[in-house]
């Protein structure tokens, strides 16, 4: 058998309705390519390698996870990428799908390292902690609406599966779980450019309680900075002004 490691944020799905509720929403997309994030114990992973007509991938840093798996299913064996999915480069040329219980301890990084592939995930289903599952769905006027709202819906439309108890996992985690499911935006926003979309987005999250004229105060110009929506504070403001903002920086 395996190992749990806390130190790689390691939980694993044990719950065989909750992995079949997962495969039944990633059935609802065509794809061809699929990745697996974390595949661990392989909850997930027994029902993927059984979808016929697909290339799949999944990509996994703890060695003993490793062997275990290619042992368990040894149609694996040339199917795993044995490294951290922040430092892999894209896994298909073509446009791919990712899936995974994403660990908890590095979810938000995983979500930017997507939206580096933005233009190739034709769909993400992503187990996360509900608290960041929450936060990637949240709109504007919200206590937890941030950073990694506005940046991920820039991009992509999030629905908001279902939550997932603590008892559905091994070890059972201090917190509840979330599913939710990124798709493309099928109108793609308008931004000046991606640099200085996030970092205006960025700079206006990093100084929340003050308004965006005193926290962006040198990302714009002294006229521009007169108009009243720089009276707002960073959560009041809807994705699609933060674009609009984009194009007036200095």
């Amino acid at each position: 058998m395996y190992t749990l490691k806390k130190s790689l944020g390691q939980h694993f799905l044990k719950d065989e309705n909750i992995c079949r509720k997962i495969i039944d929403e990633l059935q609802k997309t065509s794809y061809s390519n699929l990745i697996e994030v974390g595949p661990g114990g392989g909850a997930l992973t027994k029902y993927l390698i059984l979808i016929p007509g697909i290339n799949f991938k999944a990509v996994e840093v703890d060695n003993e996870k490793v062997e275990f798996l290619k042992n368990r299913y040894p149609v694996l064996n040339d199917k795993i990428i044995h490294q951290s999915i922040l430092d892999i480069a894209k896994p298909f040329e073509e446009p791919f799908t990712i899936i995974g219980n994403f660990p908890y301890n590095i979810s938000t990084q995983i979500l930017f390292k997507i939206l580096e592939w933005e233009n190739c995930v034709d769909c993400v289903i992503g187990m996360f902690q509900k608290e960041v599952a929450q936060r990637v769905a949240a709109i504007e006027g919200s206590k937890i609406y941030g950073v990694t709202s506005v940046l991920v819906q820039a991009f992509y439309d999030v629905i908001y599966l279902f939550d997932v108890n603590e008892s559905s996992f091994v070890p059972p985690p201090k917190v509840k779980s979330g599913v939710i499911k990124l798709l493309p935006k099928k109108d793609p926003l308008l931004i000046k450019d991606r640099h200085s979309f996030f970092e205006l987005v960025k700079t206006a999250f990093n100084q929340r309680r003050k308004t965006l004229r005193n926290a962006c105060k040198n990302l714009f110009t002294y006229e521009i900075l007169q108009q009243p929506v720089f009276d707002k504070r960073a959560e009041q403001l809807s994705v699609h002004d933060f674009a609009q903002l984009s194009f007036q920086m200095k």
